[in-house]
């Protein structure tokens, strides 16, 4: 077995990826990834021993967001990326451990391996990687809970950076991924601690949703109902893909008056919706679909693509020198855009590249709808209020998530179109692909499909819910007329589910296909607790949401 990975929903044979992740990864760098995980639980125990003592240190924060983030699926491929990190966090260790003995404060009996290990050489990283991956824990149950805990916690570093970024800190929120972190090797801890350790980062998840929508709306203004162009027009173009919106402001800022168009793409298209963009007039609308289809998408856009986040999939030889990267991604051979000393990012190699380009190549023409976010919603309360009490809308229906490859997301489509009439889809995250370009009319003038956003922005979802439920004067959630039926795929929906569960949200139903990394046991609990279900097909599970 050259590596096991079942962080994502199309793992391999639906069990795990033992030869190369089905997302592209390599063996090496999933090997090296498992071994900045295990240092950062090490830096993690430093780290916290140090905030005991009031004293802080924020590189350790930084590179413990940063490291999570960089292990989410189809964020970072590249091998030395991550071989410079493990040295780095090695070196930041050792730098606090220091800083711990200048104070007095002795901690040696009390540390880890993951604490104390030593790595020389890159022949050592892959030696020691292959003693701390994912089957190190041999307990099936335990293991299930574990990783759970850590791929929510990678959902939550993604939430997180982007709010740093942004300016916007929590110290909670970091003392807490810290603290889950480092429990991960406390072996002593039950499955009925974990359990509870597992909710708990459901609820610094919701807080981390919040923060962000915090920074989002405080930096560029509440979202805004947009008509979103899907066309192109003549002039060369940027595409710009992922969630980070620091970086749109400033490719837009320095785009501005050089002929330059920027396009969005993927997760990027809820940067329509926001009021501060919208003042430029080279900004077009957004160019393509979900991430996974940016193989074709990305070649006849004919235009370099800024990738800014995930999802970035391995680029094809005819495109792959127009892609770049920039933040925690990385992939072998593609041009990144760093961060200057002054905490800005030079796009001029990037703008200069477009000017050489042709223009994008039309893959379809129009608009589509969207900047539902909470403030908006809540803004249309008292329609939504009578329109459901009149009977005009009998129910609505959460599909947030994420899209993917599988053939089975078609059912996704089908569901919506076979939803009747008087039902209204929310929805955020790239899920909303597989519908949000269908013709299905309005009620009242409430648009069927209710876009809130990028995956993170599901925090506006349950926001909604919870308002509503204030409306209508209910003691508890699950009384609305509100169904659950949501895709997954990376780590950041598996933050989502965990948010949704901590919120008391339950019959949450997940497909296509329930997570590998759970365990039987642990599955049954989920159900049991929360009533967690799976999907069968459209016609079978309409009948059974409205019955």
């Amino acid at each position: 077995m050259n590596m096991f990975c079942f962080q994502c929903q199309e793992t391999a044979r639906g069990t795990g990826c033992t030869i190369r992740g089905v997302c592209g990864k390599p063996a090496d760098v999933s090997r090296l990834q498992d071994l900045l995980i295990y240092l950062m639980k090490g830096l993690s125990i430093c780290s916290l021993e140090l905030k005991k003592a009031n004293l802080t240190d924020e590189r350790a924060d930084k590179f413990i967001i940063e490291g999570l983030f960089s292990t989410v699926t189809n964020v970072n491929f590249d091998k030395e990326y991550f071989i410079e990190k493990i040295t780095e966090g090695i070196e930041l260790r050792e730098q606090i451990k220091s800083r711990l003995r200048e104070n007095g404060i002795q901690i040696d009996d009390k540390l880890h391996d993951a604490a104390l290990f030593q790595c020389e050489s890159t022949e050592e990283m892959f030696q020691k990687a292959e003693s701390v991956g994912i089957l190190s824990t041999g307990d099936e149950d335990i293991r299930s809970l574990k990783e759970l805990i850590i791929y929510g916690l990678k959902g939550m570093a993604a939430y997180t950076d982007h709010a740093c970024i942004l300016g916007f800190r929590s110290e909670e929120i970091n003392e807490f991924m810290q603290k889950a972190l480092a429990a991960t090797l406390d072996d002593s801890l039950t499955a009925d601690d974990l359990t509870a350790l597992v909710l708990e980062t459901g609820k610094y998840g919701v807080e981390a949703m919040a923060l962000l929508d915090k920074a989002n709306t405080t930096s560029y203004g509440n979202p805004e109902i947009t008509k979103v162009s899907i066309g192109v027009r003549n002039n060369p173009g940027i595409l710009i893909s992922g969630h980070d919106l620091k970086d749109m402001e400033e490719l837009l800022k320095q785009t501005e008056g050089t002929g330059v168009d920027v396009y969005t793409h993927g997760e990027m298209l809820p940067a329509n919706y926001y009021p501060a963009f919208k003042k430029y007039g080279h900004f077009v609308g957004n160019y393509g679909n979900a991430w996974w289809k940016q193989d074709k998408e990305f070649e006849s856009f004919n235009g370099p693509v800024l990738m800014t986040t995930n999802c970035l999939i391995p680029p094809k030889d005819s495109y792959k020198d127009r892609v770049y990267t920039t933040g925690v991604v990385g992939f072998p051979g593609l041009k990144h855009i760093p961060e200057g000393k002054d905490g800005k990012k030079d796009f001029s190699a990037i703008i200069e590249h477009a000017k050489k380009c042709p223009p994008p190549a039309e893959l379809e023409n129009g608009e589509i709808v969207g900047g539902f976010a909470h403030n908006t919603v809540i803004g249309l309360a008292d329609k939504v209020t009578e329109a459901v009490k009149s009977g005009k809308i009998k129910k609505f229906f959460v599909m947030a998530g994420c899209d993917g490859r599988m053939k089975s997301r078609e059912y996704y489509t089908e569901f919506a179109g076979k939803l009747p009439s008087d039902t209204v889809i929310l929805t955020a995250g790239c899920a909303k692909y597989r519908y949000n370009k269908l013709n299905l009319g309005d009620i009242d003038g409430i648009p069927r499909v209710l876009d809130a956003g990028q995956c993170n922005d599901s925090y506006s979802l349950a926001v909604i819910a919870l308002k509503l439920k204030e409306a209508f004067g209910l003691d508890d959630v699950n009384k609305l007329p509100v169904a659950f039926n949501i895709a997954w795929y990376e780590q950041k929906a598996v933050v989502v589910l965990l948010a949704l569960l901590y919120l008391g949200f339950k019959n949450i139903h997940l497909g296509p296909t329930l997570p590998a990394f759970l365990s039987a046991n642990v599955a049954r609990v989920l159900v049991d607790k929360f009533s967690i279900g799976s999907i069968t097909n459209a016609d079978d599970d309409i009948k059974m949401f409205m019955p």
